[in-house]
């Protein structure tokens, strides 16, 4: 008895010590390796700088600025880091099939009947593992590693779109705030074309009309200076949400630079597909989800093979103070001959899947190809519309000056100069609308080629 339970103290410390051991380490298949990025903050790191920011910087919010705090604050980063390492762990899941597994038992038992009582006590090891599979291990491994790569290009995916996100956000702050500088513009235009018409109709060369026009031109400028300050603020409070801040959060944006509309992305059409097509994530993961599908396909038809397995280990009983040890190792072959069809209807479904996913990645390709198409005859027009409208604003500009000035001098009519006025304010909104399309157009095409990271960002020293 003794011997019996020193022999199974020793396994079960043993067995404690190992996983004790494996406890300490949390990834003994080194799965996570696998993965590029850390941590839901490295997701949105720029490579050799600072960790991604958690709050605002003490400089004016800058778009760099403004894509950062928006991936390192956005639940969607969290959510897309935390299924990838879920993914990975599924991988160490798929190797650990490779591997035997070790089972130790223990019991004590007490017989009862008429004429006396025994006690029985036991314990075993024992090892099992599989030799041979038809190959349904591998492609197990293969479809949960194609399942990492294809979690990893959504995950890339996700951070595209955000990154757009932010920057269309940022970008319609900062139209809204030229909005308001415009308006104001306009209100002081307004201003001056009134206090002229009340010059003109206190020495008698102007009409109560005339002056009753002026006064009307100078509310409607004011009303749509109020009307421009509370988008403005309307914009903020979005893009503080935006960034996984409060709305109520002060936001102080950089100044920017005059857009040049550099029209360097004007390459040939074909090529630039060609290009979205070997980067685009989220047609990766569909390639990715191909394959795994392949695999699932592979790892169905292997079930119905033979396996081999090996089982082997030592035993203790101990019955009535007689005490017996033993040992048995053998081979197990198993030839599955009929399974009511399972193995045909899984083989079967496994097919079909690869074939939808295959379909999901042919419609991606189509779809990045539309992305590109669109994007960049968005992004040539808004170029071309850039230079139209800095002549619009020019002539409009110059037009209001000599509209004034004829009106001071009295050989122009009020209603010549409201027109000047009024067509050089709608002249300096639709700038400021092309200046916020070509910023989007930019970042769209860059996105649907999936090529939309910092180095945009900073090429255009934002």
């Amino acid at each position: 008895m003794r011997i019996l339970l020193r022999n199974l103290g020793v396994l079960l410390v043993g067995l404690a010590g190992s996983v004790g051991q494996a406890q300490t380490l949390t990834d003994p298949l080194r799965t996570e390796a696998m993965l590029p990025l850390r941590s839901a903050h490295a997701l949105a790191a720029r490579v050799g700088e600072l960790p991604c920011a958690d709050q605002l910087p003490a400089a004016p919010l800058s778009a760099l600025d403004a894509v950062d705090l928006a991936l390192c604050n956005h639940p969607q980063t969290r959510e897309q880091w935390a299924s990838a390492r879920a993914q990975a762990a599924q991988v160490g899941v798929a190797r650990s099939g490779w591997l035997p597994s070790v089972d130790g038992r223990a019991g004590v038992t007490r017989n009862f009947n008429e004429t006396r009582n025994l006690t029985q006590q036991s314990a075993s090891l024992s090892l099992s593992w599989l030799l041979l599979d038809g190959g349904q291990r591998a492609a197990g491994i293969d479809n949960a590693t194609r399942l990492l790569d294809a979690a990893l290009a959504t995950r890339d995916a996700t951070v595209q779109t955000l990154f757009l996100s932010a920057l269309q956000t940022y970008h319609g702050a900062q139209a809204a705030r030229a909005a308001v500088q415009a308006a104001l513009e306009a209100e002081r235009s307004a201003q001056e074309s009134l206090a002229a018409a009340e010059l003109r109709y206190r020495v008698g060369a102007g009409t109560p009309a005339e002056r009753l026009q002026a006064q009307t031109a100078a509310s409607q400028a004011r009303l749509n200076r109020q009307r421009a300050e509370g988008e403005a603020r309307s914009a903020l409070g979005s893009l503080a949400n935006a960034l996984g801040l409060t709305a109520q959060t002060p936001l102080q944006l950089a100044e920017t630079s005059p857009v040049s509309g550099d029209a360097g992305f004007r390459k040939d059409l074909d090529t630039l597909i060609a290009a979205a097509i070997e980067r685009r994530p989220d047609l990766k993961a569909a390639e990715a989800q191909v394959l795994a599908a392949e695999a699932s396909v592979t790892a169905a038809r292997a079930q119905g093979l033979p396996t081999l397995s090996l089982a082997a280990g030592p035993n203790w009983q101990r019955v009535d103070g007689v005490t017996n040890r033993s040992g048995a190792i053998g081979l197990t072959l198993n030839v599955p001959l009929f399974s009511g069809f399972d193995t045909t209807y899984r083989v079967r479904a496994a097919e079909a899947q690869q074939e939808a996913r295959a379909a999901q990645r042919d419609r991606i390709r189509n779809q990045v190809a539309l992305d590109v198409w669109k994007a960049y005859h968005s992004l040539n027009t808004a170029t071309e519309a850039l230079q139209t409208t800095r002549d619009l604003v020019a002539s409009a500009e110059q037009s209001e000056r000599v509209a004034l000035g004829r009106y001071k001098a009295g050989v122009g009519s009020v209603l010549d100069l409201l027109s000047a006025q009024t067509a050089l304010a709608q002249a300096r909104v639709q700038r400021i609308q092309a200046e916020l399309d070509w910023n989007i157009y930019r970042a769209a095409l860059a996105q649907s080629m999936g090529a939309l990271d910092y180095t945009l960002l900073q090429a255009a020293g934002e």
